[in-house]
């Protein structure tokens, strides 16, 4: 029976959630918003025109998104080349896919950001499938992108984790029926994860990978 472990990218296996926070908040500036950090701290893990409707609002000038996103792609842009993926990441999936998992990214990302990030974890060669937010009518927290990403592997729900560093991805992993797990990397506090419905939560993937042996990747291989 095959075995699917999903991935988020922004600070769960990248070091750029601040990167993104300061990118929409300067986007967000030029269009004459002010958003607290902290707010959009929060808001990271969402797809652009849901997390620009977090921030602001459902009242906002919505004529506004489109250039609000493109500002937040053209600042972000300019880091591109200095993207690195974080402690461990690489080695935790080499480890998964030698123990048989099929790896899968979900992310919101698309298009220039997600080749960066790509670029950044050169893991290609281990990635059985990516679903980005161009794949799916809705973003997380709706469990569309995690539901699509299973069903391209052919794992059944009880044989799928995702894992993820924003309550957002807790809540799409929740809603999609699998296995979710959490990571501090993304500067989300641990209770936060937890009441959206993280099982297990660790530091990074450099902690996971020392508790490999402890976490739901190894249990779920001892039931089948």
């Amino acid at each position: 029976m095959p075995r699917a472990a999903l991935f988020d990218v922004d600070g769960t296996l990248t070091d750029t959630t601040y990167l993104h926070v300061h990118a929409w908040w300067e986007a967000l500036r030029q269009a004459g918003h002010k958003v607290p950090t902290a707010t959009l701290h929060r808001a990271i893990g969402l797809g652009a025109r849901d997390l620009i409707a977090h921030v602001l609002g459902e009242g906002r000038d919505s004529g506004q998104d489109e250039m609000i996103s493109a500002a937040h792609k053209t600042l972000f842009a300019t880091c591109h080349e200095r993207l690195g993926p974080l402690e461990g990441a690489r080695e935790l999936l080499h480890a998964l896919y030698e123990r048989g998992w099929q790896l899968v990214l979900v992310t919101s990302a698309v298009g220039g950001e997600l080749a960066a990030m790509r670029r950044a974890l050169d893991v290609d060669d281990l990635i059985a499938h990516i679903a980005s937010a161009s794949d799916v009518e809705r973003g997380k927290p709706a469990p569309d992108s995690v539901d699509q990403a299973r069903e391209r592997t052919g794992a059944a729900q009880e044989q799928t984790v995702f894992i993820g560093d924003s309550v957002w991805d807790m809540h799409a992993a929740s809603r999609a029926g699998v296995t979710a797990l959490g990571v501090l990397s993304g500067g989300i506090p641990r209770a936060d994860l937890e009441e959206a419905g993280a099982q297990e939560i660790y530091e990074g993937p450099a902690d996971l990978l020392t508790q490999l042996e402890e976490s739901a990747y190894a249990r779920l291989e001892r039931e089948t």
